[in-house]
């Protein structure tokens, strides 16, 4: 039984197993096989043990019960929830040890990358990392910061023009129309910016770390961030000399990002006990 504070039980749903498709099981299973190939030599060395630790199926897209179960054993649930959640609640629940998933299937026309929400980036790209223990103990501490952030009203329409505009991007009806209204607005969102919030701040930190991030070498650097983790296109480009590498430090801090855009520099840790220890910083 998984407590759930009142006010974040309103963004949980069950997973209805039986609205996947033929095409849907098809899909998690071509990226998962890909994945395997790619990622047993590129993600960290956590990554496949990770796997199967933590529920994750090949063949098949997992329950997210089963999930829950599994993470139990490491002293994390699972829950089921609606596509994006606002981010304060899910620091929230990562604080309480709890990982938020979004049931959704991306469709076969974004199988290398989607950006909205859904099963293979919330599950495959966020759980196999959380059995290292140093990594956990990094995303509850985080959690909790974020959680109790101050966030300004541009951060939420930024929020919105952002989730927008992925909804419409995975949206295979959409019009070109539709996508570059979505895309103005996004836009506006980001020139409407007038400081960097403690929110913000915090945003940046979990986009080149548990989103983005990269763990070891600077020459020889291993995949850790989620972002990567469920997309083997990106994460392939992020290994090439196109994505400077830079040493992960608080300056990461001073630069935005584009979730519409693969990324120009990522940063590379040494260790997760760093990423606490720059957080405490």
């Amino acid at each position: 039984m998984i407590r759930i504070p009142k006010h974040l039980k309103k963004y949980t749903i069950e997973q209805n197993y039986d609205n996947y498709t033929y095409i849907d099981q098809a899909c998690w299973q071509f990226i998962m096989k890909i994945s395997l190939d790619f990622f047993n030599k590129h993600a960290d060395n956590i990554y496949c043990a990770g796997l199967h630790k933590t529920g994750i199926t090949i063949n098949k897209i997992p329950k997210i019960n089963n999930i829950n179960k599994k993470l139990s054993h490491i002293g994390w649930r699972a829950v089921c929830v609606r596509g994006f959640i606002p981010p304060h609640a899910f620091m929230e629940f990562q604080s309480l040890r709890i990982l938020p998933i979004a049931a959704e299937m991306r469709s076969h026309k974004h199988l290398t990358y989607t950006p909205s929400p859904d099963i293979v980036h919330e599950a495959a790209g966020h759980a196999p990392i959380i059995a290292n223990k140093d990594y956990s103990n990094y995303l509850v501490n985080y959690g909790d910061i974020a959680a109790k952030a101050i966030m300004s009203s541009e951060d939420m329409s930024l929020y919105y023009a952002i989730r927008d505009l992925s909804d419409i991007k995975e949206n295979l009806n959409a019009t070109k129309k539709e996508i570059l209204k979505c895309k103005t607005a996004l836009k506006k969102a980001y020139d409407n910016i007038s400081y960097i919030s403690e929110a913000a701040m915090l945003s940046r930190m979990n986009w080149w770390t548990v989103e983005y991030g990269l763990i070891g070498e600077l020459n020889n650097p291993k995949i850790y961030g989620a972002g990567l983790l469920s997309s083997v296109g990106e994460g392939e480009n992020s290994l090439t000399k196109k994505v400077k590498k830079l040493p992960f430090s608080l300056k990461c801090l001073k630069y935005n990002y584009d979730i519409t855009e693969q990324q120009p520099q990522l940063f590379v840790v040494k260790n997760y006990r760093e990423l606490s220890r720059q957080l405490k910083e």
